[in-house]
C-alpha cells in the first residue's frame, strides 16, 4: 500500500507538468476542417427546413385567402 502511494505522489506533478505544457491556441488545419465540415452539414439541414417553412406559411396564406373570398360570396 505504501509502494502505492509513493508511485502515485511521484506520478502527480509529472501529470501537471505535461498539462501545463499543452498550449491552448494549438488548432491546426485539421481542426478548421472539421469545423467547416460540421457548418456544412447544418447548413445542409437548415435549407431544407427554410424551405419547408416557406411552402407552409404559403399553403395556409392560400387557405386562408380561399376562406376569405369563400365568405365574401
Amino acid at each position: 500500500m505504501r509502494a502505492l502511494a509513493t508511485l502515485m505522489g511521484n506520478l502527480a506533478p509529472v501529470t501537471a507538468f505535461a498539462a501545463a505544457g499543452a498550449r491552448e491556441d494549438s488548432s491546426g488545419i485539421f481542426v478548421w476542417v472539421f469545423l467547416g465540415f460540421c457548418a456544412l452539414i447544418v447548413v445542409a439541414q437548415v435549407v431544407p427546413a427554410i424551405l419547408l417553412m416557406t411552402g407552409m406559411v404559403k399553403g395556409i396564406v392560400s387557405v386562408v385567402k380561399d376562406e376569405k373570398i369563400a365568405v365574401k360570396n
